[in-house]
């Protein structure tokens, strides 16, 4: 989401903080591909094309489009999407130069038997990284940065699905299963699973990654009652 503090002052995304997208979106492909410890090398030239406005969602989906010995080339595209309209465009297009390190020879897929999710389902997929900033004193994702993720993650869900303003009303019960340490990527999963007069009730797995092997553990689930609102605040019919 775009939110005020990562616009400029023309109200729409920062192109510094767009650019920060971009290359961690460029890093989970990377790695995800090599199964390696990755760094940036260096991007070609990237084109700003549309800006995203406060309030928007930003997408950056990446892709490996090329392989050296020990470099890979990933290109990054950002789209805005308004959430009451359902109009997206595409913002900006980049290609990052990744390179890993102490590497003889890439991995040139995932390894056999890593279980990578597909589109092909009904769940909408968000990944991020965990990075010292979100980490507790035990280096694990801090409990309440994971919530901020799902909470996230559920407003997106039912935005998409009502087209319209909503609230979160309640949160039913949530449990964490197992921790995300510090390096690990993290995914939220997040669906409608019932809906009502103006509310929707939306499930959000947390899933964490270790990036250098593949290996994924389910690490949080809940449920969140988000509630359709007119323009005073008060309630109002999803129809």
């Amino acid at each position: 989401m775009v939110f005020p503090g990562d616009a400029n002052h023309h109200g729409t995304l920062f192109g510094g903080v767009g650019l920060a997208h971009l290359d961690k979106v460029a890093f989970l492909a990377a790695s995800r591909h090599a199964r390696r410890t990755v760094v940036t090398a260096g991007c070609e030239r990237i084109d700003f094309a549309a800006p995203a406005r406060i309030g928007e969602m930003v997408e950056a989906v990446g892709r490996v489009v090329r392989t050296g010995r020990t470099s890979l080339g990933v290109e990054v595209e950002l789209h805005a999407e308004a959430l009451l309209s359902g109009e997206r465009r595409l913002c900006t297009r980049g290609l990052f130069n990744m390179v890993a390190l102490g590497a003889d020879q890439l991995t040139l897929s995932p390894p056999p038997g890593i279980d990578i999710p597909t589109e092909a389902d009904d769940w909408l997929r968000a990944a991020d990284m965990v990075f010292p900033g979100t980490t507790n004193h035990y280096g694990t994702l801090f409990g309440g940065d994971a919530l901020k993720l799902m909470g996230k993650a559920a407003f997106v869900a039912a935005t998409r699905r009502a087209r319209k303003v909503v609230v979160m009303a309640a949160t039913h019960r949530i449990d964490f299963s197992t921790p995300i340490r510090e390096g690990d990527m993290v995914e939220t999963a997040s669906r409608v699973k019932t809906t009502g007069r103006s509310s929707l009730t939306i499930e959000v797995q947390l899933w964490a990654e270790d990036l250098l092997n593949g290996r994924r553990s389910h690490s949080a689930t809940a449920e969140f009652v988000m509630v359709a609102v007119d323009q005073s605040g008060r309630p109002e019919p999803l129809g």
